[in-house]
């Protein structure tokens, strides 16, 4: 199994309908992807200062399952239209999981 984690922290000024316009877009990727087995995101939950501002966790059989979802077009989109103009800093790692 691999594990796909992204933590982002949003640019200043960034509003809750750009975040929900993201929320939004990243639900409707499992409906299109089969080779996500499990798949979350949301925002941080306020426990420490300092923490990003939002999180996505995916999991995937293989490190082929991971490559289409990067390469899927409305993951791109997603990406490029939605995510991209609002993020400040990205961080990401894929491990492998038990």
């Amino acid at each position: 199994m691999l594990r796909h984690v992204a933590v982002f922290r949003w640019k200043a000024g960034t509003t809750d309908a750009q975040v929900q316009a993201i929320e939004q877009g990243l639900a409707a990727l499992p409906g299109r992807l089969p080779q996500l087995r499990a798949y979350s995101f949301g925002r941080d939950a306020g426990l420490r200062e300092g923490n990003a501002d939002f999180a996505v966790v995916a999991d995937f059989d293989d490190e082929d399952g991971w490559r289409l979802y990067t390469e899927d077009p409305e993951h791109r989109r997603v990406i490029e239209e939605l995510i991209a103009p609002v993020t400040e800093v990205r961080s990401a790692i894929q491990l492998r999981h038990p």
